[in-house]
């Protein structure tokens, strides 16, 4: 048995998994119960938002290590969904090594990836159907479906000029969905700014980072959750200055 090679079978799929968005507990378990699988007792695994460390004892003793960084990600469910069926599977056939590595490489190659004008769209109709949620009518889903794909053009084509910070690009795209919603309301396109503006906003609302660190925190995973709460609560602010700053140009203009 290759060990360094099933320990990188398994890192890769916890990497994955949480790179879809997958929790916690989530994650270390499923690198937990595929090593296990394979013969390996009491193997150790922490994992953080941003980093997995696993570490093993061969049958012959000898330890093995295997730290991988995350980068930043979002929430992918069809791939967690796949990844998991992938990992019970692993673990309930335990099929040679290479057989499994292809299996997860596949796996990536056969992803559903959507076109830009696809993911724009998505972010125009998210605030549209929002709209109604908060009062508004159809003018003012209009003017929220036009400040959301002015949100998804700032985050999609617009990375080479706001940058890759989180926090700076949420700022950014907040202050231009804001200030599209007050300008088409004041040009008689909407009625409800507040509706209109609450609309557009939701597509940047962390929401799951915030769900995911509520089940860490209960869990036990405190580190990880008070990561994901600290870098949801720094979105909201984003949130709040961007909209501010938004407004206040357009009530200057």
């Amino acid at each position: 048995m290759d060990y360094d090679r099933l320990l990188n079978l398994a890192v890769e799929l916890g990497c994955r998994l949480m790179r879809s968005g997958a929790e916690i507990y989530r994650a270390e378990e499923s690198m937990t119960r595929l090593l296990r699988a394979y013969r390996l007792e009491s193997p150790e695994v922490f994992a953080i938002p941003s980093c997995v460390i696993v570490s093993v004892t061969t049958p012959a003793g000898h330890p093995i290590t295997k730290m991988r960084r995350i980068p930043g990600h979002g929430t992918d469910i069809e791939a967690l969904e796949n990844l998991n069926g992938l990992c019970r599977s692993l673990c309930a056939e335990t099929p040679p090594l290479e057989e499994a590595q292809a299996r997860l490489d596949a796996l990536e190659k056969s992803a559903h990836r959507f076109f830009s004008w696809q993911l724009l769209l998505g972010y125009g109709a998210a605030p549209a159907f929002f709209s109604p949620l908060f009062g508004g009518g159809p003018r003012d889903a209009l003017c929220a479906l036009v400040g959301g794909l002015g949100v998804g053009a700032c985050l999609l084509y617009g990375k080479r000029v706001i940058g890759s910070n989180s926090f700076f690009r949420t700022a950014v795209c907040s202050a231009v969905g804001s200030l599209i919603s007050l300008l088409l309301v004041r040009l008689g396109l909407g009625e409800n700014v507040d509706a209109v503006t609450i609309s557009v906003l939701m597509i940047l609302v962390p929401g799951v980072a915030l769900t995911n660190a509520m089940r860490e925190i209960m869990a036990g995973d405190t580190i990880s959750g008070l990561s994901r709460t600290a870098e949801a609560i720094l979105i909201a602010a984003a949130i709040a200055l961007g909209s501010a700053v938004g407004l206040s140009i357009s009530r200057m203009l």
